[in-house]
């Protein structure tokens, strides 16, 4: 088979590429960051893997248009290039944010998307506008949202929080109470492969999680076991933490409103529609063997 990935480079791209080589796949980089790269895709494959894109910018520095011309525009373009050739299948990869900044309950793939930055309208417009368009038989168009993926190499508040427990820092956001759902680069690989191989599957709107959630109270248990070290749990008041980190918001500190908000709310993402499209029960990997190869990695840094 043969994919064409977008965003190659990228965390998730330089482990899908590594993954599906394994197999035995050829493996396409299409880069669009040249203004040539409609004249450099292949007529026929078996998918393209859209991952390019701009990612959510926690310092809110960023050009609000850019987010547009990158996520919604540029996959526009790539999806009708995408319509004139013989390629079977198209991955966009959206975004849990697209539908929901926050999340109460548990989030689901019906639910009607409410945005509220810039980088969430930008990733639902995009879905508009692919889900209004026909397609020609035997192609298929999905449309994946996975949550916060991580893995060896991921340089996110994962990381942030290992540093941290690392140095014997202890963590002061321990009276936030919460439920996160996470997703291993490794499970998110599994998936998209077994999309491909899998002829049966509908074209439609995806959600992409790990099988359990943990809270971030766990994970510094989680990251203290692995380090050896005893962990350190401070309940400072939620109302204090809230107030303080506003300075951060104006001044460039570690800890901002936004950052907080990431590494404290509940965020339970479902991932029964896969799984009973696909027909399986379990992922290749819990949520806390896929957590602890990444925080393992950090260890080699």
């Amino acid at each position: 088979m043969k994919f064409i990935v977008t965003g190659s480079t990228g965390f998730v791209g330089q482990n899908l590429k590594t993954f599906l080589e394994d197999k035995g796949e050829e493996v396409c980089n299409l880069s669009l960051r040249n203004s040539n790269w409609h004249e450099n895709i292949p007529e026929s494959g078996t998918a393209i893997i859209h991952l390019a894109g701009k990612a959510h910018d926690t310092s809110n520095s960023s050009n609000l248009d850019e987010y547009y011309k990158i996520n919604r525009d540029l996959t526009i373009r790539l999806f009708q290039k995408f319509l004139l050739t013989e390629i079977r299948d198209f991955f966009y990869f959206s975004s849990v944010k697209a539908v929901a900044d926050t999340v109460s309950g548990e989030l689901i793939e019906d639910v009607i998307g409410e945005p509220f930055t810039p980088y969430g309208k930008s990733k639902i417009e995009a879905e508009q506008f692919l889900l209004t368009q026909s397609l020609p038989e035997g192609k298929r168009l999905f449309i994946i949202r996975p949550c916060m993926i991580h893995g060896p190499g991921n340089k996110g508040n994962l990381n942030l929080l290992y540093k941290v427990v690392e140095k014997g820092i202890p963590w002061p956001l321990a009276s936030f109470h919460n439920q996160r759902s996470f997703l291993s680069v490794d499970n998110l690989c599994y998936l998209i492969y077994q999309i491909v191989i899998n002829k049966n599957i509908s074209s439609g709107v995806y959600n992409f999680a790990d099988d359990e959630y943990l809270s971030t109270n766990e994970l510094v248990k989680e990251i203290a076991k692995i380090l050896g070290k005893k962990e350190k749990l401070w309940s400072i008041s939620s109302l204090l933490i809230k107030s303080m980190v506003k300075i951060g918001d104006v001044l460039p500190l570690p800890l901002n409103s936004e950052r907080l908000k990431k590494l404290t709310e509940s965020y339970v993402v479902s991932n029964h529609k896969i799984k009973t499209a696909l027909g399986i029960e379990k992922l290749p990997l819990t949520a806390k063997e896929g957590l602890q190869k990444t925080i393992l990695s950090f260890k080699k840094f």
